[in-house]
């Protein structure tokens, strides 16, 4: 799933073609994304709507609209978002399509379906408020962790008051907003820190590492326009960051830092890959549980760049 890198990327190369512009039509073959509200009332109030802005919350695309309405997207797995002339012929993976009053199409083309979109309003203190109204869309997502008021303190804070491992724990993204699989190996395999290990094991200079990790990694996934493995790609193309990525997909190939074969285990159903040398579970840690986790033989993973399968790339004009 694209995660914080490749969908900043996204919002940033969707704004400006599309902010400015009027939708004046929307039209579906799968009413089953829009979770909010219903299809007809969707496409009605949809239509008219000046964009006015594009930003990104956690995973999700945030385009806020004329009259406090807000247009929510979430690409998920396979979404892929292109704004082209209408007179381009899709495939049969294009799935929404939002007329624009400059005569461009912006169309979401997303091959397993996963993606959501829904249409929301904000408050007068510019909170998105959830389909009841009564809470706030994002309510239940934790901190941008690229965010200035996120600091090393925040994060102290937030990582003492949690038991879990660290891998788990940097996916829920109650705890950090957008972080996902891919990050998440990068972030520990540069902080030195075993993805068993407990949150709570920590000692301050380990948590500051894993907090510069953390930052530094999606700074350059972004700089780098994101990760493109398997179906992720942006309104410019492809990402490069797949090809800089140290530990994700490098399953028996050398650790960039001590050169012995890359780790990949299961947990919770993710792949996770590591160093074992470089990331050293601490002893008091290797409960059995974790000895025969770490003994399951592991699946040699792709290396980056080859996981994308056939079909599921899209095209710029699609």
């Amino acid at each position: 799933m694209p995660e914080l890198p490749e969908v900043e990327t996204i919002a940033r190369e969707l704004a400006p073609r599309v902010v400015g512009r009027t939708i004046t039509g929307f039209k579906t073959d799968w009413p089953r994304a829009i979770k909010h509200p219903d299809l007809i009332a969707f496409a009605r109030e949809v239509v008219g709507r000046e964009v006015l802005d594009v930003a990104r919350r956690a995973k999700w695309l945030v385009l806020s609209l004329s009259d406090r309405a807000v247009l929510a997207i979430q690409v998920k797995m396979t979404g892929q978002l292109f704004v082209v002339p209408p007179e381009i012929v899709g495939d049969r993976h294009v799935h929404h399509v939002f007329s624009l009053s400059d005569g461009m199409e912006l169309r979401i083309r997303d091959t397993r379906k996963f993606g959501r979109l829904g249409l929301y309003r904000r408050d007068e203190a510019g909170r998105v408020l959830g389909s009841d109204e009564a809470s706030e869309l994002f309510a239940g997502h934790g901190p941008e962790p690229l965010d200035e008021a996120f600091t090393l303190r925040a994060f102290r804070d937030r990582t003492r008051a949690r038991r879990g491992r660290l891998k788990p724990l940097l996916l829920d993204q109650s705890f950090l907003a957008g972080i996902g699989n891919i990050y998440a190996d990068e972030a520990l395999w540069r902080a030195q820190l075993h993805p068993l290990r407990s949150a709570a094991s920590l000692r301050p200079a380990d948590e500051r590492r894993l907090y510069l990790a953390i930052r530094e990694v999606l700074d350059e996934g972004i700089a780098r326009r994101g990760s493109s493995i398997d179906s992720y790609t942006s309104l410019e193309g492809d990402g490069q960051m797949q090809e800089s990525l140290d530990i994700y997909q490098r399953t028996g190939r050398p650790c960039p830092r001590c050169a012995r074969p890359t780790r990949r285990i299961v947990l919770g159903a993710r792949g996770t890959h590591f160093c074992s040398w470089c990331q050293r579970l601490p002893a008091e840690q290797r409960t059995p549980a974790v000895r025969r986790l770490l003994a399951a033989p592991g699946r040699r993973g792709a290396s980056p760049g080859s996981g994308r399968r056939s079909g599921q790339r899209g095209s710029t004009k699609a």
